[in-house]
């Protein structure tokens, strides 16, 4: 089914990236980065369906190469750290075919970024097999185009200057008829031992000396406001919102039913839990067999979200189905009972993964301080040794006591380091790790530990408001109940609990499978009998039926004795 997937990155120097190398993986081809002369070659990359370089009506028609396009933004960036693009990676709806997904995209990036005056190089990746994860990628231009095709500035230089006491930036262009309105520059003058921003003519009135050439300024400069638009989380939200709109325009087109939309659960409304991002890692452990925990929680979220999706469904539809009929709400009772028992199982079951959770973070946390400790105090000693040898080689030979010193606590340095790796391999022994991977992978496994837990916790907050929910419309049921015979009831809703019970426990088995707890099945149905208060009930029936043959006792001693 269609599913929202928008991701936007930025590419920068700073993190080591390039325009040409993301241009160059994007299309499947090779291409020179003039700008450092590295040659980029993704030739062998397979599972390009379509590509496409739009531009706006200013851009250079020499442009529609994308190596050219991509070199021209590198020349003109001249900072180590420069933003040269942004790119989007938006997941296409498996529904549509290749030339509606050309068609969706053409229309997306014309109206969204061409049309704002973005050069865009896109291009279609479906890898195989085909159509299990098509997907674009969409690359931007971050700098704006003026009316003759050149490239504007991301940024101004801006002035601090002063006029009355008042302080205020402008840039060069504005500067000059401020400075005709009485606004002076301000530069740094030696006052004393101190360095003091002021204007020239209230230093020269005071015979003060400039240390330096350059104006005050603001730290960033003012930003082009069309770039400052392109970069606010107010407009991401914008073009995150019109790739749903132009996604789901094309999908209705198409005759499909399915929508996709980009606002999260909480916005929605919705209860479910969303799933958590699984990546190539994780996905490559679980084709070899290994279970990896970002999977298996996927899959715990998944099972969750379809069971609360059934009983909510359920919960809200056997109010409206009760009749007057003592049959009818015998019904209605035992199957919003089956409901409570299954989300008394899955509150149990998401508890138990938190037990186990906590226990595994209450063992690594202590561990990861005892490895960092072991590691810190081999690392201080090698280096002690290291310093103490190189001390002892530098001596002649004549200073022998001190040669006999040093040797002496090199020994005993030696004889800590020993121990102190032992003990750091027995940790790692125990805790299944290896020297290799021990530095990386604990607090990775800690992290990932705590945010299932965080996942886990809020699975539970959500259970447990469905879990009220249903306990609220159970307590309508017996309300209603009031006016039929209690024994009756109560003898009917047995008639058919077993039944009921019976499918909480194979609808619980179709969802978790091997998982599956009968001892956490049986814990539920304590917790729901408590809950419900069906002791108290039992019990009341009985002294009912009591009392209702003691009656029936009285009454035919009496007959009997008014017949003799």
């Amino acid at each position: 089914m269609a599913i929202y997937h928008l991701e936007a990155k930025v590419v920068s120097r700073g993190a080591g990236r390039s325009a040409v190398a993301a241009a160059a993986y994007l299309s499947c081809s090779r291409m020179l980065n003039e700008y450092d002369g590295v040659q980029h070659d993704y030739t062998r990359k397979q599972g390009l369906a379509w590509q496409q370089v739009f531009l706006p009506v200013t851009a250079p028609a020499e442009w529609q190469d994308r190596e050219r396009l991509w070199n021209a933004v590198e020349e003109n960036e001249k900072t180590k750290d420069s933003r040269l693009a942004r790119e989007f990676v938006v997941a296409l709806p498996i529904e549509l075919s290749k030339a509606q997904w050309e068609r969706l995209l053409s229309d997306f990036v014309s109206d969204t970024f061409v049309s704002d005056g973005m050069c865009a190089d896109v291009a279609i990746h479906d890898p195989y097999p085909p159509g299990h994860n098509p997907h674009a990628h969409i690359l931007l231009t971050v700098r704006p185009l003026d009316e003759k095709g050149k490239w504007q500035y991301k940024t101004e230089k801006e002035y601090l200057c002063v006029k009355d006491g008042e302080e205020r930036g402008f840039t060069a262009a504005e500067f000059k008829q401020a400075q005709a309105d009485g606004w002076e520059k301000q530069y740094r003058y030696k006052v004393g031992k101190k360095k003091v921003y002021m204007t020239p003519s209230a230093a020269q009135a005071q015979g003060y000396e400039r240390v330096s050439k350059y104006p005050k300024s603001t730290k960033y400069g003012r930003q082009n406001p069309i770039t400052e638009r392109w970069n606010s989380d107010e407009q991401l939200v914008l073009w995150r919102a019109a790739w749903a709109d132009v996604a789901n325009r094309h999908l209705e087109r198409s005759g499909h039913e399915e929508r996709i939309d980009h606002r999260s659960h909480a916005e929605r409304g919705l209860l479910e839990q969303p799933t958590v991002h699984e990546g190539v890692v994780a996905r490559a452990m679980e084709k070899k067999g290994i279970i990896s925990d970002r999977c298996e929680l996927n899959r715990q979220i998944k099972a969750d979200n379809a069971l609360l999706r059934e009983l909510r469904g359920q919960v809200k539809k056997l109010a409206q189905a009760v009749k007057n009929t003592l049959p009818a709400l015998a019904e209605a009772m035992e199957n919003l009972r089956k409901n409570l028992l299954l989300f008394c199982y899955q509150l149990g079951y998401l508890r138990k993964g938190k037990e186990r959770l906590n226990t595994s973070l209450n063992t690594l946390r202590p561990a990861l301080t005892q490895y960092n400790q072991l590691a810190k105090d081999i690392r201080d000693k090698t280096k002690e040794r290291r310093s103490l040898i190189s001390e002892k080689k530098a001596l002649s030979a004549v200073h022998v006591f001190r040669h006999r010193e040093l040797a002496a606590k090199i020994a005993a340095l030696t004889e800590d380091l020993e121990e102190l790796r032992s003990e750091k391999n027995l940790l790692l022994a125990s805790l299944a790790y290896t020297e290799d991977d021990a530095a990386d992978k604990f607090p990775k496994d800690i992290a990932a530990m705590e945010q299932s837990l965080k996942r886990l916790e809020e699975q539970e907050q959500k259970y447990s408001a469905e879990l009220d929910a249903a306990l609220t419309e159970y307590a309508g049921l017996r309300e209603q109940a009031q006016g039929f015979d209690l024994v009756q009831l109560y003898e009917s809703r047995q008639a058919i609990r077993s039944g009921k019970e019976q499918e909480a426990e194979s609808r619980a088995q179709a969802v978790y499978g091997e998982k599956f707890s009968p001892i956490l099945m049986f814990d539920s149905q304590k917790a729901v009998s408590r809950m419900l208060h069906e002791d108290i009930e039992r019990q009341a029936v009985r002294r009912m039926v009591r009392q209702a043959q003691k009656g029936q006792q009285t009454f035919q001693k009496k007959r009997g004795e008014q017949e003799r």
